[in-house]
């Protein structure tokens, strides 16, 4: 059994859950501890402990441990790519590609420590100096989602520590493996015992225990709008600090004048690829009425030709929904599309293959409306409607029109239009041409409205949340 790391030490549980491959349900992945209450508190003792000597610590002796961190996952990618694969089902390019994602990432923000800047100015009165300067939160709890189980614990661990924070971390039931490989190239990475801490278990246990504690200065959190709300709630009763990302509907408007390939395999990116389980992914197709016809159909060509099966067999394009409950919530919506009126033009059936698996076909409804729930709920799966509209002004008034606003996209080939897009549509980040899933780790990520609460995360911007700003006045005296 594989066990939590907590103060620095291995640490065995009494409960353990089996890891189970979604692409062959006969395929044991390994047994992982389950953390209970105690286990999680110790973890926060632990970093409590450890907070003040990695704070006031040297900058090098950070930067040097998360660049081992980003090099040990580099070169180390195609196996915990593989391992990532089997255990969340996404194809071994995408494992493969999100290690690599998660290496860069450390050795970004091992750059980042060094580069870590304050101001110095004058202050309005005379003889006095005044000092901005930028301190860690503290202890930060992080709790992650299954989708990128190494990209996402990546993003949010690597800034914490660049910033002198200590880190408890907890991640998805479903994805256990991918978090101790990680944890356990951590453990190897010189940083002293407690700075980093591995809880695996119940959210229910263990996330209440991280977001109750009163050690726990900042909470940082993917996963789904209602458990952010819950935890929000319960953070602000601490004042806690939170950053919550928490899904979208995103759509993809594409006008009359887009180059149909394009539109088409932005579509097929956006929404499909990753069996759809992205937060980022195009599930709202916006499409203007003169090109609406051939998008439609050239979308149901290219969706019926996209190879469904396991997710490490070199031929597959979308492997497995990650597990039966998340299917049989897929299968919900493929049933609430079609009795809203929505046609199936694609997909949406389970799929025999040679391994017991959660096979789904990829399926796209059409002339669906902008009121559908189809239309209006996250659905996190590989289900995208088609909407059909009049102009370009009631093509953005459909992509604002939802309570996310994570990420979003046009296809035209009018600067007018694209120009009045980004800076008119609703939503943290937005894509002209290129599909709304698939970002940039050097760049902000975070979105608006029920999508994101909280500073933006990723590239140098995460030092907003990771830090607060100290102001100091000094006066000097001569004799």
């Amino acid at each position: 059994m594989k066990s939590n790391f907590i103060g620095g030490q291995w640490r065995e549980s009494a409960a353990s859950r089996s890891n189970i491959n979604p692409s062959d349900l006969d395929d044991v992945v390994g047994q992982y501890a389950q953390a209970d209450a105690d286990d999680a508190r110790a973890a926060i003792d632990a970093a409590c402990a450890a907070q003040a000597s990695w704070a006031h610590g040297g900058i090098q002796a950070r930067s040097t441990s998360l660049d081992f961190i980003g090099n040990e996952l580099l070169a180390r990618q195609t196996e915990l790519g593989t391992l990532l694969s089997r255990e969340e089902g996404k194809t071994l390019v995408e494992g493969i590609a999100e290690v690599a994602r998660a290496g860069q990432i450390f050795k970004f923000f091992a750059g980042e420590v060094l580069r870590t800047g304050g101001e110095k100015l004058p202050s309005v009165r005379p003889l006095v100096d005044v000092e901005i300067t930028r301190e860690p939160v503290g202890v930060v709890g992080i709790i992650t989602s299954w989708n990128f189980p190494i990209a996402i614990p990546a993003w949010k661990i690597a800034p914490a520590l660049a910033y002198g924070n200590c880190v408890v971390f907890k991640p998805a039931d479903l994805v256990p493996a991918s978090a101790w490989a990680l944890a356990e190239i951590i453990s190897r990475s010189g940083i002293p015992p407690g700075v980093f801490n591995l809880v695996m278990g119940r959210g229910s246990v263990v996330g209440n225990a991280i977001v109750s504690a009163p050690g726990v200065n900042a909470l940082s959190f993917t996963g789904s709008v209602e458990t952010g709300h819950m935890l929000l709630q319960r953070g602000a009763q601490q004042c806690k600090r939170m950053q919550l990302e928490m899904g979208g509907k995103n759509p993809l408007v594409v006008l009359d004048d887009a180059d149909l390939d394009v539109a088409i395999d932005c579509a097929v990116q956006g929404a499909y690829y990753s069996t759809g389980q992205r937060c980022t992914a195009s599930s709202r197709f916006i499409v203007q009425k003169g090109i609406y016809r051939r998008f439609v159909a050239g979308l149901t060509e290219a969706v019926e030709a996209l190879r469904v099966g396991h997710a490490l067999a070199p031929q597959t394009q979308i492997g497995p929904v990650v597990d039966e409950s998340h299917l049989r919530h897929d299968e919900n919506y493929l049933d609430i599309g079609k009795s809203e009126g929505a046609r199936l033009a694609s997909g949406g059936q389970r799929l025999p293959r040679e391994t017991r698996g959660h096979f789904l076909s990829p399926a796209l409804f059409i002339d669906a409306t902008p009121k559908m729930r189809i239309a209006r709920e996250e659905i996190f799966g590989p289900i995208a409607c088609a909407i059909a509209v009049d102009s370009y002004e009631e093509a953005l008034a459909v992509a604002n029109d939802s309570p996310f606003g994570l990420s979003s996209g046009i296809c035209t080939t009018s600067l007018k239009h694209a120009a009045h897009f980004k800076r008119h549509v609703k939503s943290g980040m937005t894509m002209v041409n290129v599909p709304t899933a698939g970002v940039d780790y050097h760049v902000p990520f975070g979105g608006t409205k029920a999508s994101s609460y909280g500073p933006r995360e990723q590239g140098p911007y995460a030092v907003d949340f990771f830090t607060t700003v100290k102001t100091a006045y000094t006066k000097a005296y001569f004799d």
